[in-house]
């Protein structure tokens, strides 16, 4: 599956300088950039806790799809979307 150059065989990573964290007292998820940060839902604070650089975005949506027991292509679909939309946002740069 390919969609705007990002595969399934791409490895995603944070940007430099970019991270997520976890802000107890709030108890919510925070993606925090270069002069901006954005509260992260549920869905994707899920999504963006499996990326560490090494997990291919196969092996991501594998283990999600294994953990939340849904269908596999329901969930391709839906971190494709937003792996699309963070890539533009320059949170997310791709190795491999």
């Amino acid at each position: 599956m390919s969609e705007g150059g990002i595969t399934e065989d791409g490895i995603p990573a944070f940007a430099r300088g970019t991270r997520l964290q976890h802000d107890r007292v709030r108890d919510q998820w925070i993606v925090q950039a270069p002069e901006r940060a954005f509260i992260a839902d549920v869905i994707a604070a899920e999504i963006l806790q499996r990326v560490d650089g090494v997990a291919s975005l196969r092996g991501i949506i594998d283990g999600l799809a294994a953990a939340f027991e849904a269908p596999r292509e329901v969930i391709a679909r839906d971190v494709m979307t937003m792996v699309r939309d963070l890539t533009g946002r320059q949170v997310l740069v791709w190795k491999g």
